[in-house]
């Protein structure tokens, strides 16, 4: 992940492409910055790639956010550059799952922790956290939990 991030932000720079070049740098100081952390908690080797992934999900929830908030306010060209910077980022993260494979995902985690109501839907939510990081968008995720477990 983290050779696949140099590159591209190498490749921006040949190509004098400013946006990604931006977006890219983000990325890259976002990670090390989780990794500063996690060296001061004994883990020499930084974070891992599972890790990473989190980081950019989180990227791009943030960025959503930022251009709901904008294009509520009229700022229209400031909320088409966050979905510029999602797109950038989306590059790096693995194939989303389908809405089948989704719900599909969510019945086997069900059952791996044995949820049997709502009060288990943090047990739920961390097999597939643990599984599916990237690949899904876990605020939808939440609600079909509820959905199922009522």
């Amino acid at each position: 992940m983290r050779k696949r991030l140099s590159e591209a932000t190498k490749d921006a720079m040949r190509a004098k492409d400013k946006a990604r070049l931006s977006t890219l740098r983000l990325m890259n100081a976002a990670i090390k910055d989780r990794d500063i952390a996690a060296r001061s908690e004994a883990n020499p080797d930084g974070v891992a790639d599972t890790e990473i992934l989190s980081i950019m999900a989180k990227m791009i929830k943030q960025r959503q956010d930022s251009a709901k908030a904008y294009d509520e306010a009229g700022r229209i060209e400031l909320g088409e550059g966050e979905r510029n910077e999602i797109k950038v980022i989306e590059e790096f993260l693995p194939k989303q799952l389908s809405a089948e494979e989704t719900e599909a995902a969510i019945k086997a985690a069900i059952t791996e922790s044995g949820a049997e109501s709502i009060r288990d839907m943090g047990k739920v939510m961390g097999v597939l956290k643990s599984k599916y990081t990237g690949q899904m968008d876990f605020g939808k995720t939440g609600a079909a939990i509820k959905a199922i477990l009522v």
